[in-house]
C-alpha cells in the first residue's frame, strides 16, 4: 500500500508552484536593470521583493481555489493540476486562511519596501494585493472576462518589473517599462494557453475568457505572437546588438512551443505545454538580465 501524501506536500501542490517563475521572472529581470543602472544590487529590496511576489502569487492561487471551487468552475473532471478544495485535501475555509496568511506575510514584507522606496511601492503593492484577491473574487472576476490576459501583462509584466527596478534606482524609467513586455507577454500566453485548455468546462461554467471568443483556431497565432514579440522588446532593452543577440538564444524554445500547441490534441498533454511556457517565461528573463547587465 502507498504511503499517503504529507499535508506538507498536500500544501506545496496547492500553491502550484510552477505557477511562482511567473511572479518571479519579472521581479528578477527588473532587479537586473535596475542593478544594472544603479551600477550595484541593493540586496535588502530585491529579496523582499522575491518574497512579496511568490506569496502575493501563492495567495492567489490559494484565493482561486477555493472562488473557483465555490462557483462551480473548477470539478473533478478538469483536465488541469488538480486543485485543493475540489480533491478534498482540505477544507474550503482552511484554504481561505491559508490565502490570507499569505497575503499578511506579503504585506508585512512590503511594508519594508514602503520604507525603502516610497509611495510609488505603497501604490504598487496595494495594488497587487487588490488584483490578486479580485482576479477570481468579487460579483465580477476578472478570470470570468476576455480581459485576464491584460491583466497578467501588466501585473506579471509591466508593473513588476517596473517595480522591482524602481527600488534598485529609486527612478520610474521607461527602460523598465519596455522590458516588463519580456516577462508579461508569455506569461500572457500562459493564461491564454490555461483557457484554451478549459474552454468547454468555462463556458458551461459561465466564463466568457478572451479564448471564448477568439475559438480555439485562433487563439494558436496569438499565443506565438505573445512568445516571439517578448524577443523584439528583450532585444531592444539589452543596449547594444552584440548583447542583444542573447535573449535571442531562447528563440527555438518559442518556435517549438508554439509547433506542440498547433498538432497537441485538447487534454492533459496541454499542461506539459503550460509547464514549458512558464520555463520559457523564466528563461527569456534570465536571459534578458544577462544582456543588460552585460551591456
Amino acid at each position: 500500500m502507498r504511503d499517503q501524501p504529507l499535508p506538507l506536500a498536500l500544501w506545496w501542490a496547492a500553491a502550484r508552484p510552477r505557477t511562482l517563475v511567473l511572479s518571479l521572472a519579472p521581479v528578477l529581470l527588473g532587479t537586473a536593470t535596475g542593478a544594472s543602472a544603479a551600477h550595484g544590487l541593493a540586496w535588502g529590496p530585491a529579496l523582499a521583493a522575491l518574497l512579496c511576489a511568490g506569496l502575493i502569487q501563492t495567495g492567489t492561487n490559494l484565493h482561486n481555489d477555493v472562488a473557483d471551487f465555490i462557483r462551480g468552475v473548477d470539478t473533478e473532471e478538469r483536465l488541469g493540476p488538480p486543485r485543493a478544495t475540489v480533491q478534498g485535501w482540505f477544507s474550503p475555509a482552511a484554504v481561505r486562511r491559508a490565502s490570507r496568511a499569505a497575503f499578511l506575510v506579503a504585506f508585512l514584507a512590503g511594508c519594508y519596501l514602503a520604507w525603502f522606496g516610497g509611495w510609488p511601492i505603497v501604490l504598487i503593492g496595494l495594488l497587487s494585493l487588490a488584483a490578486g484577491a479580485a482576479y477570481s473574487g468579487g460579483p465580477r472576476p476578472i478570470s470570468h472576462g476576455p480581459l485576464g490576459e491584460l491583466f497578467v501583462l501588466l501585473f506579471f509584466g509591466v508593473i513588476a518589473v517596473g517595480g522591482s527596478d524602481y527600488l534598485q534606482t529609486l527612478q520610474l524609467r521607461p527602460q523598465a517599462l519596455l522590458a516588463g513586455l519580456v516577462p508579461g507577454l508569455p506569461a500572457a500566453a500562459v493564461l491564454l494557453l490555461n483557457n484554451y485548455r478549459d474552454l468547454e468546462g468555462d463556458r458551461q461554467a459561465g466564463r466568457r475568457t478572451l479564448c471564448h471568443y477568439l475559438q480555439r483556431e485562433r487563439c494558436r497565432p496569438l499565443f506565438a505572437l505573445l512568445l516571439l514579440l517578448p524577443l523584439v522588446a528583450a532585444f531592444a532593452c539589452s543596449g547594444d546588438t552584440t548583447h542583444g543577440m542573447i535573449p535571442l538564444l531562447a528563440l527555438p524554445m518559442a518556435v517549438r512551443l508554439t509547433i506542440l500547441l498547433w498538432h497537441a490534441p485538447i487534454g492533459p498533454e496541454l499542461n506539459r505545454l503550460l509547464a514549458g511556457t512558464a520555463a520559457y517565461t523564466l528563461i527569456l528573463s534570465l536571459l534578458t538580465g544577462l544582456a543588460v547587465l552585460l551591456a
